[in-house]
């Protein structure tokens, strides 16, 4: 509890069951060596780093996802929501999904519509966590703007 205010700590809030438990849902989804579509993104509020292989169709929809992530538990939780709904998803839709997200976490906007996008909602009243919440999807849009990112 905290003293002043007699209720629990911030960080109680942030880091609630459903963000630790999506944290552990990492381990479904490890980084794709022989990826075409690559690449990183680094925080600069935090420090958190994500790196992001992507297999697509040959529509340059996502077909699989593999990720290697260095973050706190918000920004584990974040790339494993990412995960969970990024497949069948086309360049378009990443940056739609990425943009409402930004919106979203400054309140400028609705909630984006993602899979799990709700469990971070608490997480908007850390703007220190925001960039790392949005590592995944900036990871993507990097990658699938990579020419040969069909494969």
């Amino acid at each position: 509890m905290d003293s002043a205010t007699g209720s629990a700590p911030a960080a109680g809030k942030l880091y609630s069951r459903e963000i630790l438990s999506l944290a552990t849902e990492l381990a479904n989804y490890p980084y794709i060596d022989d990826a075409a579509a690559k690449a990183s993104a680094r925080s600069r509020s935090c420090g958190s780093t994500l790196d992001i292989a992507l297999r697509t169709n040959a529509s340059g929809e996502i077909a699989a996802v593999g990720l290697a992530v260095t973050a706190c538990a918000v920004g584990q939780a974040a790339a494993a929501i990412f995960a969970l709904g990024a497949e069948g998803k086309a360049a378009g839709d990443i940056d739609a999904a990425d943009a409402a997200l930004r919106a979203w976490l400054t309140r400028s906007g609705e909630m984006p519509d993602w899979p799990g996008i709700a469990f971070l909602t608490a997480a908007r009243e850390f703007p220190g966590r925001h960039d790392a919440i949005r590592l995944p999807w900036r990871a993507a849009r990097l990658a699938l703007s990579n020419p040969t990112h069909a494969g």
